[in-house]
């Protein structure tokens, strides 16, 4: 039975679904683990795959597969050798990386694309380097190593040998994450300081050589028999100091056989100082302003990168790195790393929980946005859960903690956050097809700038010389190069300091894409519990006479129908009942005896049995007065007919009757139903708004779903699909919209989320499945984030659009003008290369201030909530179809 079965309009009976006894689980004591690293699983299909194969080794107790890392950890009762583990996986048809160790370096200094093509390039050369990742959006490396075959030393010193400094790695005892400093820290590092001697130096030379004078004007010394003007020394001066760092990485490029921005700066730097020196032009004012002013490109496009790793660095500092612990009854401060599972941390108010566990003692509210994104603490008592980074407000907790180090909510969401950097987009994949036929194409025009001329027509040389070496400037892509991945990268944090998990670019791009959303029911669109939703007392019966007598029946039962009546009493104080023989009537309901007299519960044919006539009921009266709702449903005034009216009318609006009486007398009608999400509604409408259409998508029977699909305001309510159905139903959108997405709980709807376009997870907050399944995941169990994603995600491409095109056509626009002497060396320096760096990372942090708060943003508006109420009974008055009565057929609970 489905999640949705249990909701649907037919009546109750114990065993109902669900009341079948879950037995042991059959796990023997684990002995021993085996952890193997399986690269090519890394999809939940394939994780699924390699589970069934090793749960069938005997000896195997358990079977963790990690599609997201390619880890997969298997418990053993002691008597499975690894030999039998690696065999069934590679029977599965993937290959065991046996023995590489994974690691991540943390290379804060790698902050653009020909900085990570230096890097990649350089370890991609050590032998038994697998698996390799460079993110310069957050200056970290990713790799497998196999130690037998190279050592991590080897790996560092690797980067090192290019020119870049690695600061931390994830198995020396740093986390190899984004590098803590701040922003400012880049204007006061040793290149900011020669930046700031060589800036000087050229101001000095504008002042004793300005190449505005006459030819020869300024001071000049004699210099190995030859005289040279003292503001060319400056010049010179600048060159040597500011260009050091410069020809270092030029140098690396050139090892490297990369014609990126180093090695062009490089040659152009070289080749105006060589002119003056050779050949006596005098370039040197265009040799020092070229090198000041890139340096000054480099520490800003440092910072401003440094800016767009502040987001994910935000995240990572969530999690304090100290706890207290009690251990042998006294409090011990340690650090947060060091908890082991299953021991008791204490959390006062305004500090952080330091790792996921369960409450078991204390209440307070919590403030989960930096997880889940909700805005509202959160209440918790005794048994519930929390989740690491969280605060509390108010209140002293005592939390058990339930995840290993590492592994919580929070540190799962940093890591896919940092891991979707490496899922590169189709634009950005084009981008850098683009970029390399763009560098060399620009560095040959440059060439015939610089030398066709003056062969062919004799012109002057330091003219076209010149010429050519401001072309040599604009040849490096770096800012449309770095243009998707720096937005994406924006987007992605953004989302998930709001509660919204995208698991990379290509999702976030799709998602800005999609024109149709499909919904599931059950846990999506509904609460996915069950509550009492109306309680109809009959003859002198009240509400508390009714549902004291069906606690009393439904207490025994296993069934979520019974349940949600047991908790519905329970919260409205009804007094106990003896109970006796209790017995599931098959197929019926359930029967007791309570205080000595023997009473059912159970759906309208049972109590038709009993010999009732359903069809003329006497409701109950205050004082004598047959109630409005009795009086405007029963042509009779005092009388009700539940088998024509009533039981019909509460199961149009997608609830489950339940009947409680004795064998003489009806006592009373109860409806459970799967209530509908408050923010539901207007999420559909906001996604229809923005020319989105919806379905809905369910395993239930037809008329709840209708019910639900009117309430909630969808375009299309398929019902009872089985799972290859609803696959068969996406596929059906895809054909006829761009872009679809499938919104489910990460579980039951997993063949259709990876079917959609993009798969969208609710309430994946501690949910391993749908955080590992999904392409968004929706941590907080909250729908109204689903327009944000789609706001986030539209303007996130707009974002992407306008960097890769503003800088293209920025770059051809110089590059064009060159030839004609309308752009001089320092305004392609300043313009073409540090202007677009910094322009288009400041254009993709624009989208860190999308807010779900935002009009427009998520299921909310300025109007608020008060007119919503009113505007649903419009709306459902005026439905042509299943049109509900004017006058509700049966009490409110509430």
């Amino acid at each position: 039975m489905t999640r949705d079965d249990a909701v649907d309009g037919s009546s109750p009976e114990d065993g109902r679904g669900g009341g079948a006894d879950s037995g042991q689980s059959g796990e023997g004591p684990t002995d021993r683990t085996v952890d193997l690293s399986v690269p090519d699983m890394d999809c939940a299909s394939c994780a699924s795959k390699v589970e069934r194969a090793v749960s069938g080794v005997p000896g195997v107790t358990g079977v963790d597969p990690r599609p997201t890392t390619g880890d997969l950890t298997v418990a053993t009762d002691g008597t499975v050798d690894r030999k039998s583990v690696v065999s069934a996986v590679e029977g599965a048809g993937y290959e065991v990386a046996d023995g590489l160790e994974s690691v991540t370096l943390s290379v804060p200094e790698m902050d653009c694309a020909s900085c990570a093509g230096k890097v990649s390039g350089a370890l991609e050369r050590v032998e038994g380097v697998r698996d390799l990742d460079a993110y310069p959006t957050s200056g970290t490396v990713r790799l497998r190593f196999d130690p037998d075959a190279t050592t991590l030393a080897a790996v560092v010193s690797a980067v090192e040998g290019v020119g870049y400094e690695v600061v931390g790695t994830s198995l020396d005892g740093g986390d190899g994450g984004v590098d803590g400093s701040g922003g400012d820290s880049v204007w006061r590092s040793r290149r900011a300081y020669a930046t700031y001697l060589a800036a000087a130096l050229t101001a000095v030379g504008l002042v004793l050589a300005n190449p505005l004078a006459p030819a020869g004007a300024g001071p000049a010394v004699d210099l190995f028999g030859r005289v040279v003007r003292v503001g060319d020394l400056a010049y010179l001066g600048a060159v040597a100091v500011g260009g050091v760092a410069v020809f270092r990485d030029g140098y690396y490029s050139l090892r490297q056989r990369s014609l990126d921005i180093d090695l062009l700066m490089s040659v152009a730097i070289l080749g105006a100082v060589a002119a003056g020196i050779g050949f006596d032009e005098p370039l040197y004012f265009e040799a020092a302003t070229l090198t000041t002013l890139f340096s000054l490109s480099e520490l800003l496009e440092a910072a401003a990168m440094d800016r767009a790793r502040d987001s994910l660095r935000e995240l990572m500092e969530l999690s304090p790195s100290e706890a207290t612990v009690l251990r042998d009854g006294e409090e011990v401060v340690v650090p947060a790393d060091a908890v082991e599972v299953g021991e008791t941390v204490v959390v006062r108010p305004g500090e952080r929980i330091p790792r996921d566990g369960t409450v078991t003692d204390g209440t307070s509210a919590v403030n989960q946005a930096p997880v889940t994104g909700e805005s509202v603490p959160v209440d918790k008592a005794p048994g519930d859960e929390v989740f690491a980074g969280t605060i509390v407000e108010g209140g002293y907790l005592e939390v058990e903690v339930t995840t290993e180090a590492g592994e919580d909510t929070l540190s799962r969401v940093v890591d896919m956050v940092e891991a979707a950097q490496g899922e590169r987009s189709e634009r950005e994949q084009f981008v850098e097809r683009f970029a390399g036929y763009y560098t060399p194409v620009v560095v040959g025009f440059a060439l015939v700038v610089a030398l066709g001329p003056p062969l062919a027509v004799g012109a002057a040389w330091d003219t076209y010389v010149l010429y050519g070496l401001t072309l040599l400037v604009l040849a490096c892509p770096c800012a449309f190069v770095i243009s998707t991945p720096v937005t994406v990268v924006s987007g992605i944090t953004a989302a998930a300091r709001n509660g919204v998990l995208i698991k990379g670019g290509t999702h976030l791009e799709a998602m800005g894409d999609v024109d149709a959303v499909a919904f599931d029911k059950t846990g999506t669109l509904t609460k996915g519990e069950l509550t009492v939703t109306d309680v109809i007392p009959l003859g002198d019966n009240s509400e508390a006479d009714v549902l004291r007598c069906a606690r009393g029946l439904e207490l025994r039962s296993e069934h979520p129908i019974g349940d949600a009546i047991v908790e519905h009493a329970e919260a409205e104080g009804v007094d106990d009942r003896a109970v006796d023989d209790f017995e599931a009537v098959a197929g019926k309901g359930v029967s007791a005896t309570l205080d000595g007299t023997p009473h059912y519960a159970g759906k309208p044919g049972l109590f038709a049995d009993l010999g009732f006539d359903l069809s003329h009921v006497h409701a109950a009266t205050d004082g004598g007065v047959v109630t409005r709702t009795s009086r405007a449903i029963c042509e009779r005034n005092n009388c009700l007919d539940l088998l024509s009216d009533t039981v019909p009318e509460l199961q149009a609006e997608g609830k489950t009757v339940v009947l409680v009486g004795t064998e003489d007398d009806l006592e009373g009608v109860i409806a459970v139903a799967d209530e509908v999400r408050p923010e539901a509604r207007r999420t559909v409408e906001r996604l229809r708004e923005a020319g989105v259409r919806t379905a809905m998508l369910t395993g239930d029977n037809e008329r709840t779903a209708r019910a639900v699909g009117r309430e909630v305001g969808v375009d299309e309510v398929r019902a009872e699909l089985l799972p290859d159905e609803k696959v068969a139903a996406v596929e059906e959108l895809l054909d006829e919209h761009d872009g679809v997405a499938m919104v489910g709980d990460g579980v039951n709807d997993a063949p259709a989320l990876a079917t959609a376009t993009v798969g969208i997870a609710m309430g994946a907050a501690g949910t391993d499945t749908a955080l590992e399944t999904a392409d968004v995941a929706l941590l907080a169990d909250d729908l109204s984030t689903l327009p944000y994603l789609r706001t986030l995600a539209e303007r996130a491409n707009a974002v992407i659009r306008q960097n890769v095109w503003t800088s293209l056509a920025a770059k051809a626009a110089l590059a064009a003008a060159v030839p004609f002497g309308l752009v001089p060396i320092w305004f392609a320096v300043l313009a073409g290369d540090a202007g677009m760096t910094v322009g288009v990372t400041a254009n993709a942090s624009r989208l860190a201030r999308v807010s779900p708060d935002d009009p427009g943003a998520d299921g909310t508006d300025a109007a608020g909530t008060a007119g919503r109420d009113a505007e649903a009974k419009a709306e459902a008055a005026s439905d042509g179809e299943g049109e509900p009565p004017s006058t509700p057929p049966a009490q409110s609970a509430q």
